[in-house]
């Protein structure tokens, strides 16, 4: 069986869960690893039996490296990508793609030139219920989608902010929950809904005096099917997690996914404590199904690692992306949507007023979008 040779880039929390998924895929091949820090790649290499790097492009061509999966923190995903792009590596970005839109454009044309595949984790859409949202929709049983939310209501204490020096900052974590605990949310919203017309926003750091960015923030979506949509997520809510996407169609029927249920998950940390479940389907003739899926999934979550387990289905797909020389079921052109639309959250909050898309880079000179504007309200 022919093995697809995969480094990773960075060698934090996230790269750990990876490194184990990788191990899980039978024509995978952990190779190789990178960091700036020698020591800090040298005892991840030694943990998993591969070997380290300080430079990308002679780990790339040394091994022959097929894939990297770039584990970075957000506002660093635009170097190691193009560095791998240029070396000849096919790359997997953790989500988000980047923090701004200059650097999802700069990567995406990169990857372009080199004739390189890209791609952004979104294994949330491998959710079995999630799953099963997307067929309903494509099958019509809820007619047009003409109604579709988001609401993340979670908790992030200073423990967790002071676990790592990038986190809570503008320059080092790009953003506060948009950027760092919503993006599965929105690519799911986005997946379901398709294309966004215009957005209203705003966000505000409601009860953490101790970080720089955005602990909540609100929108209205005008998607370019007609339809709208309403967006809720928040890191000041105690004690857990509750994240859910639902979706109304025109005939008067819904279907949902909670995607997240019990404590927020906190890579290194903490594991998945609820399975992701059906918790809403009014679809005429299938609402008795909403507890079978439910005994179903949860029969299911007990028998995997779910930290590990979507990652390695996500993995797989880009393998086979690969073997079959098409594109992954999330594209760097999906991952940059999500970008999109939570850079068009912070303009709108700056400018106070809809933000129509498609969305341009900004240069970033004067104030990142927005997030380095004192919002009042």
């Amino acid at each position: 069986m022919e093995k697809y040779k995969i480094g990773i880039l960075g060698c934090g929390k996230v790269a750990h869960l990876h490194a184990k998924a990788i191990l899980g895929i039978p024509e995978a091949e952990l190779t190789a690893v990178w960091s700036r820090s020698k020591e800090t790649a040298e005892k991840f290499a030694a943990q998993y039996g591969v070997k380290a790097y300080q430079s990308i492009n002679k780990m790339i061509t040394e091994n022959q490296i097929d894939l990297v999966v770039v584990c970075t923190p957000h506002p660093f995903h635009k170097e190691p990508t193009i560095e791998a792009a240029q070396a000849g590596a096919n790359i997997l970005v953790e989500k988000p793609l980047a923090s701004t839109l200059i650097d999802c454009d700069e990567m995406i044309s990169v990857c372009r030139e080199n004739r390189v595949k890209l791609g952004v984790i979104s294994q949330r859409r491998w959710y079995a219920p999630a799953k099963r949202v997307k067929q309903a929709i494509e099958d019509g049983k809820i007619g047009k989608p003409a109604l579709g939310t988001i609401s993340i209501l979670g908790w992030r204490d200073q423990t967790y902010y002071d676990a790592d020096a990038w986190r809570g900052t503008w320059q080092m974590e790009g953003g506060g929950v948009l950027v760092n605990q919503a993006p599965h949310q929105l690519d799911i919203l986005l997946w379901m809904m398709g294309d966004i017309d215009e957005v209203y926003g705003i966000w505000k750091n409601l009860n953490h005096p101790y970080i720089e960015v955005e602990d909540t923030a609100v929108a209205i979506v005008r998607f370019k099917n007609g339809g709208i949509g309403n967006i809720l997520v928040s890191n000041s809510q105690k004690p857990g997690i509750h994240g859910k996407v639902h979706i109304h169609g025109e005939n008067g029927a819904s279907v949902g996914i909670q995607t997240d249920g019990g404590a927020m998950f906190i890579a290194g940390s903490s594991g998945v404590l609820e399975p992701p479940v059906n918790d809403l389907w009014t679809v005429p003739g299938e609402e008795h199904l909403l507890q079978q899926w439910k005994q179903e999934d949860s029969e299911f979550f007990q028998q995997i690692d779910a930290t590990t387990f979507y990652m390695k289905e996500q993995i797989e797909d880009f393998i086979l992306a690969l073997k079959e020389n098409r594109e992954p079921l999330v594209t760097g052109g999906q991952g940059r949507k999500t970008v999109e639309l939570f850079t068009a959250i912070y303009r709108s909050a700056r400018d106070g007023k809809p933000v129509r898309f498609p969305l341009a880079a900004d240069d970033l000179q004067n104030d990142m979008d927005g997030r380095l504007h004192s919002v009042k309200y």
